[in-house]
């Protein structure tokens, strides 16, 4: 999936490990993290959702507890550590479509998918942090990686702060608060 779509070089990794661990890695241990992370052939938990376009793997979307990336928590960037004592939050990190399926909407129904997984695993919030491109302005893929913000919003999710001129962080609460 990665390999051909574009995302060779996943980032997932440097968000749940200390810099000095991921600076010290190579790029096939990343991969065989994310692998394992992702429970690949098992029925256990997952790190993220797999969409498919006539039963071909066509995209990614990282989902998974906030408190297994603790790097967001340790980026200088105050908007990163929103809320920390609030509880069941999942984070949305990153979308990854292949080249071949991109401009088909699939970054939409992997969005609406992590709505439908959240509530399948008990999540109370999902948190994402999409980016908005300036009005007139096209985003590059590894900028939308991310996700878009309009992506983020069709699937119910709603801005909680927009601490730079792009970046927004959203939410869709799925339980109480």
């Amino acid at each position: 999936m990665f390999g051909a779509g574009g995302a060779r070089k996943c980032r997932c990794q440097a968000l749940k490990v200390p810099g000095w661990i991921w600076r010290d890695t190579t790029q096939e241990e990343r991969d065989a993290a994310l692998l394992e992370q992702a429970g690949c052939g098992t029925t256990g938990p997952t790190s993220g959702l797999v969409g498919y376009v006539d039963g071909e793997p066509a995209g990614w979307v990282a989902v998974e507890p906030r408190e297994n990336y603790p790097r967001i928590w340790a980026r200088q960037k105050s908007w990163m550590r929103k809320d920390p004592d609030l509880e069941g939050v999942w984070s949305v990190t990153c979308f990854v479509v292949r080249q071949r399926f991109r401009r088909q909407g699939l970054m939409y129904e992997l969005a609406a998918a992590t709505v439908e997984y959240g509530r399948q695993v008990g999540a109370r919030v999902l948190e994402g942090y999409p980016t908005e491109p300036p009005p007139g302005k096209t985003v590059i893929w590894d900028e939308a990686s991310v996700g878009l913000l309009q992506v983020f919003l069709d699937a119910g999710y709603e801005v909680e702060t927009s601490p730079t001129l792009r970046r927004r962080v959203v939410r869709h609460r799925l339980g109480q608060p």
